[in-house]
Order: structure tokens, then sequence, then C-alpha cells
């Protein structure tokens, strides 16, 4: 497989994973691998979850399998894409202290996702130095496996400009074209690129508590959508309602086709006539989360079923982890090899030194 074909993401085990991951990344993460023009390496990112969880490990370490589950549920092949375990890899702990030298404090202070993520956990100087370091160890991540892709979402663009800078920067002070310049994949619908959360706040969070779990049953997902957030202008049918802002309809815009909305409602054509019809008024909202209801059962049941299918085993799962993790090391060990002769600190193998100093 050509080396401008690999795909590296992840996601911190927190969690279980969220519809947010699921529109975000991971629908992403399922096409590009079906494709089979890619070769694609799904990380779990447990290093990166210690930075602000290191007094709390067990809640990560109940979460390893949790994520793998979702990624098999959502349709990730491990006999297609090499699912592995962040913290096994040498290479990953290893490279971001080159990369370190590379980086100033104030540049990461300017990184816009780092800034909004320390202001809605309240950190403040608080902030743990591996929390603050996060986008140089998710260059490493990237970097480790050369790889060229990286499907995100919109949130996650400063971070990935980061990690352009460091291969930038690494490969003129080392003369070298080591490092791949890697480059975003962002959800086809720009709805998606950052889905709100159910109480309408500007990102779904684990953390926030609005999350849409890729897990929940019937009754939970329902609970959930006919409690989202929508127009508080919106009180009578009759009222006209307000699309900016409404988490019902974001989440339309996300999730919908016509052919839905015309089978839920044979008086609108389109999710267009539907959208004119509620700011006109004589929509009610109860009936604008019942459509979502039913469109958002029917997308996420098989995705539930097929996780429940896959619980049953877990000895299979730590298998695959296992073979993925393996496979990981082998590639990025690779890489690591050819960072410390470009620095020169290969001395006990590099013939050079050792023809002029061991004598």
């Amino acid at each position: 497989m050509a080396e401008n074909n690999i795909i590296l993401t992840g996601d911190r085990p927190t969690g279980s994973l969220h519809l947010g991951h699921f529109v975000g990344s991971l629908s992403n993460r399922v096409r590009l691998q079906n494709t089979g023009k890619y070769e694609p390496f799904v990380m779990i990112a447990d290093l990166q979850a210690l930075t602000d969880n290191a007094e709390n490990p067990e809640k990560i370490r109940q979460n390893i399998l949790e994520v793998t589950l979702d990624y098999l549920a959502v349709g990730l092949d491990p006999a297609k894409t090499t699912i592995f375990v962040q913290s096994h890899i040498p290479a990953l702990t290893e490279l971001p202290m080159y990369y370190s030298n590379l980086v100033t404090m104030s540049r990461l202070e300017r990184n816009p996702t780092i800034k909004s993520e320390i202001k809605m956990r309240n950190f403040e100087r608080s902030i743990p130095v591996g929390f603050m370091t996060y986008p140089i160890s998710q260059a490493a991540d990237i970097t480790a496996f050369r790889a060229k892709y990286v499907p995100v979402g919109e949130d996650q663009l400063p971070m990935l400009e980061q990690a352009r800078e460091i291969v930038s920067s690494f490969n003129r002070i080392y003369n070298c074209e080591i490092l791949v310049e890697p480059e975003a994949i962002l959800p086809e619908n720009s709805s998606c690129n950052r889905l709100v959360g159910t109480d309408g706040s500007s990102k779904m969070s684990k953390s926030l508590g609005n999350c849409v779990y890729l897990k929940d049953d019937e009754k939970t997902l329902k609970q959930k959508v006919m409690s989202m957030y929508t127009d508080p202008e919106h009180i009578n049918v009759s009222d006209p309602g307000h699309l900016e802002g409404n988490a019902v309809f974001t989440y339309l815009d996300a999730f919908a086709t016509d052919e839905q909305v015309n089978a839920f409602f044979p008086e609108y054509q389109t999710l267009g006539d539907m959208k004119e019809h509620y700011t006109k008024g004589g929509l009610g909202d109860m009936k604008c989360k019942k459509l979502l209801n039913s469109i958002m059962q029917d997308m996420l049941r098989p995705i539930r079923e097929r996780r429940e299918e896959y619980a049953k085993d877990k000895g299979e799962l730590l298998n695959i982890l296992r073979k993925g993790t393996d496979h990981a090391i082998e590639v990025s060990n690779e890489t690591l090899k050819l960072v410390r002769n470009a620095i020169g600190i290969d001395y006990f193998s590099d013939k050079e030194f050792l023809e002029k100093y061991a004598k």
C-alpha cells in the first residue's frame, strides 16, 4: 500500500462513543475503509485520555473495550483496519519528546482547540502539562504511521494545522523528507462538521451530559430526542419558528433525507418544504421531534444490535486489539528509526559514528 494512502485517526476511551463521533469521523472511517483504496489505522488514545484523567485511570481502563465495541458496531473491520492501543506503542511516547523541542509554549497557548477545551474544563492555570502538549502528542500519533489523511470534525482542524507545522519544522531542520504533512478529511455533510449537543450547546460532549450514545437503547434515545432543545420563542404551534440554534433541525439537516420526510409527512416533498412551514408557523416541535426520533431509531438500531452481538465474546475483542497493536508497533518503529537517524542520535547503529569514535 502506498504511503500516501495511509489514514490515522482515533478516540479517547473516556466513555462510550456518541453521535458526534459518528458523524464527525466514524462514518467517514468506515466509508474510506470500504473503498479499498486506503490503509487505515485507528487508535484508542488512552495516553491522551490520561492527560486529564491521571487520578482516575480506572475510567480509561473500563472503556478500552467499550470503544472497541463501538468501532466494530459501526462497521470498522479488523481485516481492513488496524485497531490498536496508544499506550502500547513505544514510538508514541518517544516522538513527542523530539517534537516538543520544535514548538514554543506561546504557539501551544494560541491553539484554538486547546483554548476552548481549557475554558470548557475550567482548567485556567491549573492545566496539566500533558493536556497542554496534546497537539504535540497528536502530531506524533499521525506522523508515526506517516499518515497522509486524518478524518476529523471541524473542531480538530487547528490540531491538524499544528501537526503540519511540526512536520515542516522537522523536515527543514534535519534536511529530510521523512515526515508526511497530513490532510484533513471532513464530513461531506457540513451539518456534521460539529454536531451540537441535545441541549443546543455548540458541542456534543460527555462532560456536558448532552450526548446521544451509539449504544443508547430505544427508550433512552426517544427520551433524549423528545427533550431536545428547539426554539424557546416557538411556544404555540401557530407561532413562527426559528431554525438557527434549533437542535432538532440541526439533526434533521445531518440525518434526514427528503424521502424520509415525505414518508413521515406526505404533505412535504422535501425537508426544505418542512422548514418553510415551520418558519411560517403551523408546525409543532413535537411532530418534528417524532420525525427525528423515527429517523434516528432506524439509523442506530443496527449499530446497537451489532454491538450487542460483539459484546458476547470479550476474548475476541482483546485478540483484535493485541493483533492490531503488534502491527502498529512494527510500522511506527520503522518511522522512529528514521527519525533517530535524521536527528543523529542512532549512535550504536550508525556505522560512520562507530568508525570515527569507537576505535
